[in-house]
């Protein structure tokens, strides 16, 4: 094997080169699920611009397949016992500049460890897929003419051609290269002529990246007029008050901003942001929904000249553009959802993460990594504070709090006194004959609310027009053929669809298990929701917020302007209209079912349940007129309900942690997940129970084991999953079996592992 590892573990060796001598090294990491830094000999023509945190060409494999990885370290020592000669040489370089600097590195090496994927997974995600590709841009060609000739001009300019004379004069009166182009217009001759000198070797070419689009776009950099600041409340003060002496003193610090829903959470963001900028310092804002950034962008840009956007529905070429005027230190806010967390700012000054209790921070592939916790150890590593905002904070970060590893800011009260909305619970037991997904006290509310010209918004966390497709006479679902999920029916496009794999089939009349007829639809999404609001309330326009009809790009910003500005009366989707929207004209949200999550087999269903009511009960009452709520559910004794319509987060914190500590889940302890897949049920299980077995061998006593089981939703995309999990009061004992078993485990043909530590779903 001519491609050794390199057995050190991979520790950065500064951020230069190391040129100039014979006998340089470089380690290299590949996008792979291997944790290995293999060694590569530089070539002598790469000497002196080879760096730490470029992408390298190098040959893998015994046919030195070309293969793009990421280089680590730079050095003069060879790696021990290796036979020098089989070492294989670095193809070339991809990036100049470089995309990855030494924090980023140190960060990414942290998260390959934390997350238990490799370093190139880890370093594969910071840099987005229009970055890589340089999206936007293209070669050129640029002309230099060589000192040596500069020396000898006129005797150079012997034999040429009078264009050919007035070129080479052009360029040698440069300072600076030109591009064959533009010096045969200066010159006033073809490109032809300028292509002669380089054949006569009076001039040297080189490539440059170059712009292909120029111009603005809806997220990019730009100056708007200011607006003006509203004066801060009491505690608005007070939590500023609590955040200056970090925004001065350049060092670490976490501070929980816990606030109720329209307490001016954004504004604290806001004023703290302004003192950073203004000591000539960068903000990195961390949103959870793409729903969410026109209108936090539209707030950004009404303080701040220059704002950045960085969010996965971007065009490549917008999302190139805007990482380079970052990394070129143009942008003073970065405004993004979980990938913004690695925007290449060049002097951070501060982390804001809005929203922190969602779970849409967390990547559900590797690697598996948490924008939040990702983003404390940013902040960490690079000295400066960060602030997590949230009327309902996890219950993570509010333990960190109570342990004194958070500073704890409170905003009790809404802006200008105003009332927390009133909320009503409606037991959905008890609305006989009721088929559709409005109430009688739910459709009475939205008359009151728009004959007083109020507006309307419905939550709803379920698509399509019926949920499920039963058979009377055996019972049976229709299932996905491919997954072991219940397919929904989606009445506009006249399709049964697996939202969990997107396989969708002609609605079916007849069970495909006993082939009986006449099945029953049945369930509600929001695509019968819509229907049956148009119905009844025709001469009010109602728009639908959902990933079926938010799939177009601008999609989001227009629906909600269109709500803003008040053409649209109802607004009724998914929970993405539930956090952070702020509209002073609703004046009455109703909660069609606030059941949909709470019976999941997760131990954190009630916290998310008691998150989405809360968030969404907030979204009215934030102007001039009271609002109201209306929750209909068929569980409103439950604690985590009954709870969020009281407005009660401590109430429910106060009986939620003595649950999770007397079974030592989060926040008393750590959980890693094991997930293992493949298309042989049997195989699968063999896998799990195989590898279960090695981890029982090597366990101290101080984790706990669970399983192997199958997972709650036992089969995706035609291959069956078994789980286990590992549990231990803290995650150093977790990390070292993932480390010492699991990455070391030999997986059979057919079947996948993948590793979730703190992971946020359970199915």
């Amino acid at each position: 094997m001519s491609i050794v590892n390199q057995n050190d573990g991979g520790a950065v060796s500064g951020a230069g080169w190391f040129g100039g001598e014979p006998g340089c090294y470089a380690g290299v990491v590949l996008n792979a699920p291997v944790d290995r830094i293999w060694t590569y000999r530089v070539p002598e023509r790469l000497w002196g611009s080879l760096q730490v945190g470029q992408r390298v060409k190098v040959p893998l494999g015994r046919g030195d397949r070309p293969t793009v990885g990421y280089c680590v370290s730079v050095g003069l020592e060879s790696p021990a016992g290796v036979e020098l000669g089989r070492i294989k040489e670095v193809l070339g370089i991809l990036d100049d500049p470089r995309l990855i600097d030494e924090r980023m590195l140190e960060l990414t090496r942290w998260i390959s460890r934390y997350y238990a994927c490799s370093w190139g997974q880890a370093l594969d995600a910071v840099v987005p897929a229009g970055v890589k590709r340089q999206a936007g841009t293209r070669l050129g060609t640029f002309l230099v003419v060589p000192e040596s000739v500069r020396a000898r001009q006129e005797e150079a300019a012997l034999g040429l051609t009078k264009k050919q004379a007035a070129a080479f004069a052009v360029l040698c009166a440069s300072v600076e290269a030109l591009s064959a182009e533009d010096a045969a217009r200066r010159a006033q001759c073809g490109v032809g002529t300028v292509a002669e000198l380089r054949k006569k070797g009076l001039v040297l070419a080189f490539q440059r990246r170059l712009d292909r689009i120029r111009g603005d776009d809806e997220g990019s950099v730009g100056v708007v007029a200011e607006a003006l600041k509203p004066a801060p409340t009491v505690e608005q003060s007070e939590s500023l008050a609590r955040l200056l002496p970090a925004l001065e003193a350049d060092a670490f610090a976490p501070f929980l901003l816990q606030g109720v829903t329209g307490s001016g959470k954004t504004e604290v963001y806001l004023s703290a942001i302004e003192h950073v900028t203004g000591r000539g310092r960068e903000a990195i804002v961390l949103v959870p929904e793409i729903s969410l950034t026109p209108q936090t962008i539209r707030r950004f840009r009404r303080r701040f000249a220059r704002v950045a956007v960085l969010h996965s529905g971007l065009r490549d070429v917008e999302r190139h553009r805007h990482w380079r005027s970052i990394a070129e230190g143009e942008v003073q806010v970065v405004v993004g959802a979980r990938s913004a967390v690695f925007a290449p700012t060049r002097r951070l000054g501060l982390i804001v993460i809005d929203e922190e209790h969602e779970s849409t921070f967390k990547q559900d592939h590797a690697p598996r990594y948490h924008a939040r916790d990702v983003a404390v150890k940013r902040a960490q590593l690079e000295g400066v504070p960060i602030v997590l905002g949230s009327a309902t904070p996890s219950l993570e970060s509010r333990r960190n709090a109570e342990l004194g590893r958070y500073t704890r800011l409170l905003l009790s009260e809404r802006v200008n006194a105003r009332p927390m909305p009133e909320v009503t619970l409606v037991d959905m037991k008890h609305e006989k004959g009721a088929e559709g997904g409005l109430s009688g006290p739910l459709r009475f509310a939205m008359s009151e609310a728009l004959e007083a010209g109020g507006q309307v918004m419905l939550l709803l966390n379920r698509r399509g027009f019926h949920t499920f497709a039963l058979c009377p006479k055996c019972g049976a679902v229709v299932k996905c053929g491919s997954c072991d999920v219940a397919l929904t029916y989606h009445r506009g496009r006249r399709v049964l669809l697996c939202h969990t794999c997107d396989a969708e089939q002609p609605r079916v009349e007849v069970c495909p298990s006993c082939r009986a007829g006449n099945l029953y639809y049945g369930g509600i999404g929001t695509e019968r929701l819509e229907r049956e609001v148009r119905g009844t309330f025709p001469e009010y326009t109602c728009a639908r917020m959902d990933s079926d009809t938010m799939r177009r790009p601008g999609s989001h910003e227009e629906a909600l302007s269109a709500f803003k500005a008040g053409e649209v009366r109802i607004l009724l989707g998914t929970q993405m209209i539930a956090k952070g929207l702020d509209f002073p004209n609703v004046t009455l949200v109703g909660v069609v079912n606030a059941d949909t999550a709470l019976h999941l087999p997760d131990f954190r269903a009630g916290e998310r349940t008691f998150q989405l009511v809360a968030q969404v009960a907030g979204r009215t009452g934030r102007g001039d007129r009271p609002g109201k709520v209306l929750v209909q559910t068929f569980a409103p004794e439950e604690p985590a309900i009954e709870m969020a319509s009281r407005h009660d987060y401590e109430g429910f914190a106060a009986l939620e942690m003595p649950r999770r500590a007397m079974v030592g889940a989060p926040p008393y302890g750590r959980i890693a997940r094991v997930l293992a897949r493949g298309e042989s049920e049997g195989a699968v299980e063999a896998c799990l129970g195989a590898l279960a077995e090695a981890l029982q061998a090597a366990n101290a006593g101080d984790v706990r084991i669970l399983g192997p089981a199958p997972a709650p939703v036992t089969k995706v995309r035609d291959q069956y999953r078994f789980h286990l999990q590992l549990r231990s009061p803290t995650v150093k004992p977790i990390q070292a079996l993932l480390h010492n078993v699991v990455a070391v485990f030999k997986v059979p043909a057919g079947v996948e592992i993948a590793v979730d530590v703190d992971p946020v779903s359970m199915l």
